[in-house]
């Protein structure tokens, strides 16, 4: 999620170790990583966008799984198949710790950003989507590495949201924030087998950036 001058411990330190000639190698997909075009749960990734930002923007303050310093809330708000893991506000790399059921896809954002209206309507759909894909276009650094296999070519998993949506709509009608748009690089993985994992991942971009650190227990 955006932050403007978030210091990056873990971003650099991975890509510190990345050879000279990392981005022109062969491409590394992680066993869990899905193709960012496979549909999963009769949803596209963009449309999984969507709904990872109404689950985000549906929490208060500091209960927010997204606010979230130890992963205490990261069970907050989960249900269906699809479990979501969470970006960061704040200004410092953040490692969780999560519990999570056996047999569930994740999917999360590496870096992304929305834009919206929270007067409603005071923005056109086309405003905020042209919006949110020039703060887009900036990102020139991603990572992921799970369980120590770091994937390459992430490029590819940029999604947008395919309309424009209202990113209150969890929020009992406490507020509406139509039109929004969202747009940026997200994951999906398969259902990780029961242990322990560890996923590192971040982006950066001229004026955002995040780094987040997962220790999951699958049971």
């Amino acid at each position: 999620m955006k932050n403007c001058k978030l210091s990056l411990a873990l971003l650099f330190s991975l890509i510190s170790q990345l050879p000279v000639n990392s981005l022109a190698a062969a491409p590394v997909t992680p066993a869990a990583l899905v193709s960012p075009k496979q549909v999963v749960a009769d949803k596209t990734q963009g449309e999984w966008s969507s709904a990872w930002w109404q689950w985000a923007r549906s929490f208060d303050g500091e209960d927010s799984p997204v606010a979230d310093k130890s992963g205490e809330f990261c069970h907050l708000g989960q249900q269906g198949p699809v479990w979501f893991l969470a970006g960061t506000y704040g200004t410092q790399r953040t490692i969780r710790t999560c519990t999570i059921p056996r047999g569930k896809y994740l999917y999360f954002p590496l870096i992304n950003y929305m834009v919206n209206s929270h007067v409603p309507n005071k923005f056109s759909c086309s405003a905020v989507t042209e919006s949110v894909r020039d703060a887009m276009d900036g990102i020139h650094m991603l990572v992921l590495e799970i369980d120590g296999v770091r994937a390459t070519r992430l490029e590819a998993h940029r999604q947008v949201s395919p309309d424009c949506f209202d990113a209150g709509a969890l929020t009992g009608g406490r507020i509406k924030l139509f039109p929004s748009a969202a747009d940026g690089y997200y994951v999906m993985l398969k259902p990780l087998s029961p242990g322990k994992h560890t996923i590192n991942f971040g982006g950066r971009g001229s004026d955002m950036s995040q780094a987040v650190t997962y220790m999951l227990t699958v049971e």
